[in-house]
C-alpha cells in the first residue's frame, strides 16, 4: 500500500498541473487572437465555401449601349435630371459603361426621396438573394473627377454599391467613398473596415471589387471582400468576416438585391460636401459559389 501511495504522488501533481497549464495556454492563445467584430462568434463562417464559381447568374456589361444592358427588368434611377444616369463610352475599358451623377440641393437628382441615382436588380429573379445562397458579386467602379477630401470637410460617405434588403430597409452591406478611402460597411453587424486606404491615385481609373457572401440568418454566414487596383494582376483579399448572421433585416424581407450608382444619404452642401459627384460602373456580375471547390 505504501508503494501505491508513492507511485500515485506524481500522478496527483500531474492532475493538478495539467488544468493550470491548459488554462495558461488558452489565455495565451486568446491574447494572440484579434478581437472579433461586433456580431461575430467563433462559428466556422466561410469554412468550406468554394472559391471557384459556376457560370454567371447575371452579367451586366452595358455592351448593348442601353441603361438596362439588354436585361429586361434591370431598373435605373427615378431622378429626372437627364445626366443622372447615362451610358457612356469610357474608352479605357470596353465600349460602354454606365455613369450615375448626383448634385446636392437639386430636386432633379432626387430618386425615391433621397439624393441618389442607382441601377437595381430587384425585379430580376437571378438578381436577388436569400438565406442559404452563397454568391460572389464582382464589379468595376471609377470615381469620376472626384474631388479629394480636405480637413474640415464632411466625414460622411458616398455609397456606390449595395447589397440591399427588399422593402426599403437598410442595406446588408455597402461600399462607400469616405474621405479619401473606400470602406466596406455592414450596418446590422455594426462592422466597418477600410478596403482602399487612399483612392486618390486611382481617381478616373478603374478599381475592381469582389464581395463573396454566404447569406445566413445564423452564425454560419460570412463576408469576403477583395480588391484589384490599377496595375495589379490579381485580387487581394482585404476582409474576412466569419461566423456572422449576414441576413439580418430590420423587418421581415423575402429577398435582397443589388444596387450600384451613387447614393448620398448624409451629404449636404451646408456641411461642406462637394455638390456634384459622378461614378461609373461596368462588369457587374453575380456568380453562384459552391459549398466546396472540386478536388
Amino acid at each position: 500500500m505504501v508503494g501505491l501511495r508513492k507511485a500515485s504522488a506524481p500522478l496527483l501533481v500531474a492532475a493538478l498541473l495539467v488544468p493550470a497549464l491548459a488554462a495558461q495556454a488558452q489565455a495565451q492563445a486568446q491574447a494572440r487572437t484579434p478581437a472579433r467584430p461586433v456580431g461575430a462568434t467563433p462559428a466556422t463562417g466561410c469554412a468550406g465555401l468554394g472559391t471557384q464559381p459556376g457560370p454567371a447568374l447575371l452579367d451586366v456589361d452595358y455592351e448593348s449601349g442601353t441603361l438596362d444592358s439588354g436585361v429586361p427588368g434591370l431598373t435605373t434611377t427615378h431622378a429626372s435630371a437627364p445626366d443622372a444616369s447615362a451610358v457612356v463610352r469610357p474608352g479605357d475599358r470596353g465600349p460602354y459603361a454606365v455613369e450615375h451623377r448626383v448634385t446636392l440641393d437639386d430636386p432633379a437628382y432626387v430618386s425615391d426621396g433621397a439624393p441618389r441615382s442607382e441601377s437595381a436588380t430587384d425585379l430580376l429573379p437571378n438578381g436577388t438573394f436569400r438565406p442559404g445562397d452563397s454568391e460572389r458579386y464582382e464589379f468595376s467602379a471609377q470615381l469620376r473627377d472626384w474631388q479629394p477630401y480636405r480637413p474640415g470637410g464632411s466625414t460622411t460617405g458616398d455609397i456606390f454599391f449595395q447589397g440591399k434588403y427588399g422593402g426599403g430597409q437598410p442595406p446588408a452591406f455597402y461600399l462607400m467613398a469616405k474621405r479619401n478611402a473606400v470602406a466596406f460597411r455592414s450596418p446590422q453587424l455594426d462592422f466597418q473596415e477600410t478596403v482602399v486606404a487612399d483612392f486618390q491615385p486611382y481617381v478616373d481609373r478603374w478599381m475592381d471589387f469582389r464581395v463573396d457572401v454566404r447569406w445566413a440568418a445564423d452564425d454560419t454566414g460570412c463576408f469576403r471582400v477583395s480588391v484589384r487596383l490599377p496595375g495589379q494582376c490579381d485580387y487581394r483579399q482585404v476582409i474576412a468576416l466569419d461566423g456572422v448572421a449576414t441576413w439580418k433585416p430590420s423587418s421581415p424581407a423575402d429577398h435582397g438585391y443589388l444596387k450600384w450608382g451613387l447614393y448620398r444619404p448624409s451629404e449636404s452642401t451646408a456641411a461642406g460636401d462637394v455638390p456634384t459627384r459622378t461614378v461609373r460602373h461596368d462588369g457587374i456580375r453575380i456568380l453562384r459559389l459552391p459549398d466546396a471547390d472540386p478536388q
